[in-house]
């Protein structure tokens, strides 16, 4: 199993920020570099600086909404972005929310599987240099690209429910998940992604898991800190009905946190069930606790490897 961090950038944050973030993580030795992208800088952009910047490790983008754009202007972006950090982009796209795609930019959210269907044949296609006709209900697209240099790069869905996971099986390389307990992934999420590549031919998809972690001597006391920042998701229908499977009431209850042993075990255990990548959020403690945090997910990293 990879293990890759995903820090948290202030909303003010800035791209030089980014950068010296994205290098403190290569130089932990950690496999990927993963970037959200909500209402600050743009993923794609900003980790195309960073690839510049700083070599030897994956940049992953955890997600950029697919709504606002267009499958060939997201292949294009990509592809450019590929060519430039050399090949080492890996692409997380998700449909974001109805309350974000509707209400803040008055776009239609309707069929929204739909949508990602026919938004990822004309995507993963592109991204390999194929050309693509396609006349569809929510998307038209016709031609091929051309970027040198640039290698065909993984695509990757936060696919949470069961046609989502069936499709992105079926279509893309594998799936990022949020607010998605170890329960889930073990007895839904993995089992319904990896039987939709089989039966498309496909390899085994990538599973990268995204969970807060944390070493820590009060672990209810970092619950309870991080549940006041992640309320947001429990009202959210996609993730509540992911918190629902596992019986969880909030975000926060998923977070790995606790002693180094307990850390080490449930990480363990992602792996065990079949998880490829574990995308860390680290849980903001004491300075120490900071420090064991990144020891022990770097032990980890080369540990599970």
């Amino acid at each position: 199993m990879r293990i890759g961090l995903s820090p948290l950038i202030p909303g003010s944050g800035t791209v030089d920020d980014v950068v010296a973030s994205a290098r403190q993580v290569a130089d932990d030795g950690f496999a990927t570099y993963w970037m959200a992208q909500v209402f600050g800088l743009d993923a794609l952009t900003a980790l195309t600086v960073v690839g510049r910047e700083v070599s030897g490790i994956e940049l992953g983008t955890a997600v950029i909404p697919t709504y606002p754009r267009h499958p060939w202007v997201m292949a294009q972006q990509a592809l450019t972005t590929q060519a430039v950090i050399g090949n080492r982009l890996a692409l997380g796209i998700g449909l974001s929310h109805q309350l974000v795609i509707e209400g803040m930019w008055g776009i239609s959210f309707a069929k929204p599987i739909l949508h990602l269907r026919e938004y990822l044949e004309v995507l993963v296609p592109l991204s390999k240099g194929e050309a693509v006709s396609i006349e569809g209900a929510t998307v038209t697209a016709r031609g091929s690209l051309d970027v040198p240099d640039a290698a065909p790069f993984p695509v990757l869905v936060a696919a949470l429910g069961p046609q989502m996971l069936a499709l992105t099986g079926q279509l893309a390389d594998g799936t990022i998940t949020w607010c998605v307990g170890p329960k889930t992934l073990a007895g839904f999420t993995i089992p319904t992604i990896s039987s939709a590549a089989e039966r498309a031919g496909r390899a085994v998809p990538r599973v990268v898991a995204m969970f807060p972690v944390g070493v820590t001597t009060d672990p209810a006391g970092a619950q309870e800190k991080l549940a006041r920042g992640l309320t947001i998701y429990g009202t959210l229908p996609s993730y509540r009905a992911m918190l629902d499977r596992e019986g969880a009431d909030g975000a926060a209850e998923l977070a790995i946190l606790g002693s180094e042993q307990e850390v080490t075990d449930r990480v363990a255990h992602l792996k065990a069930i079949g998880v490829t990548d574990l995308a860390a959020v680290p849980v903001r403690g004491t300075p120490d606790e900071a420090a064991q945090t990144t020891d022990l997910l770097r032990r980890l990293a080369a540990e599970l490897a």
